[in-house]
């Protein structure tokens, strides 16, 4: 068997591996998105799998999008009303984050989210734009199957659930793809650490009781965002998210006497307002710590060129002393015979 054959057989299990891992993770995250719907059992107002779609496709590339659609097929084939509506909402899940990425590849968007264009393009093209295709192609199919009679409602609920999938699960993963364990991390930064966590649960409780208590998240963000960057920002947010989602379903709160739409305004606000201050301090951070690096670097520089202009003027010979002459005039040489 030659190299480049081992090399092209590599590369192909390789590829399967992937497709494998991403269904598997877009199936398992749907069972768990699953586990709080609001219309007919399978539209929620946080879809994990489309996250975890985007997120794929960013990390590992288009070839991925088979698994996107198995995990989309497999998720639909006990939900859908009729065979062909499964292959449609399949299709336009599929469709959606593929749309996505492309999206934010003509963006020139970073996985880092080290700049706050990323982190703008990730809400307005990755969030909002690409998963319009799936809100419509699901709710228009549910409707005219008759397994929905509410289009607006439905296809809200649909559209908020994905938008938030992207923006609070991919930014996870992208975080999870470079995570290493710290080293040589003092004491005091790992208390911090653990005072955020107890800080989050806590508001996160509050969050899900009668008192309409949401806006205790925001500080707990830029906390997390100013201290940790997008490593504390991302989960920060998503844990922030997922409170305010199941307050949303019990109705509690600021979400308790209000209709289906209106809750989920508000619920898709406050995550994406949430998700949105979190990302945009983290990456204005990030910004600002690779300018002052910036800095430092060309101040060594000027200062490594400057010791350098120093120490060739400290060599330099004085001018020749015969070239003056007798009576100190430069240039002149004393009359005689030569």
């Amino acid at each position: 068997m030659t190299v480049a054959r081992r090399a092209r057989l590599r590369r192909g299990g390789t590829a399967v591996l992937d497709v494998c891992v991403v269904a598997a993770l877009y199936y398992g995250s749907a069972r768990l998105g699953l586990l709080q719907p609001l219309v007919r059992g399978q539209v929620t107002p946080l879809w994990p799998p489309t996250g975890v779609a985007v997120a794929g496709l960013l990390l590992r590339g288009p070839r991925v999008w088979p698994g996107i659609a198995l995990g989309a097929l497999l998720t639909n084939v006990s939900l859908g009303p009729s065979g062909w509506a499964v292959l449609v909402i399949a299709t336009g899940n599929t469709v959606a984050p593929v749309c996505s990425y492309l999206l934010l590849r003509h963006a020139g968007f970073r996985t880092e989210l080290d700049r706050r264009r990323d982190v703008l393009a990730l809400i307005f093209l990755g969030a909002f734009a690409g998963t319009l295709i799936s809100a419509t192609t699901g709710s228009a199919t549910l409707a005219l199957s008759r397994a929905v009679t509410a289009f607006w409602p439905t296809w809200w609920v649909w559209w908020t659930g994905d938008a938030m999938g992207v923006l609070v699960v991919t930014p996870v993963l992208l975080v999870l793809r470079s995570a290493r364990w710290p080293k040589n991390v003092p004491a005091a930064r790992w208390a911090e650490v653990l005072l955020l966590v107890a800080a989050t649960v806590g508001v996160g409780l509050l969050e899900t009781g009668r008192t309409p208590l949401l806006f205790l998240g925001f500080p707990l963000l830029i906390w997390a965002a100013f201290r940790f960057q997008l490593a504390g920002a991302a989960p920060c947010a998503l844990a922030v998210s997922i409170f305010a989602v199941l307050s949303a379903v019990r109705g509690a709160g600021p979400f308790a006497g209000h209709d289906l739409l209106t809750r989920m305004i508000t619920l898709q606000a406050f995550n994406g307002s949430s998700s949105f201050t979190a990302l945009l301090v983290a990456a204005a951070v990030c910004e600002r710590d690779a300018t002052q690096k910036e800095i430092a670097r060309a101040c060594a520089q000027l200062a490594g060129m400057m010791a350098k202009v120093t120490a060739v003027g400290h060599h330099t010979p004085p001018p020749d002393a015969a070239d003056t002459g007798s009576d100190g005039k430069p240039g002149e040489r004393p009359s005689g015979p030569p």
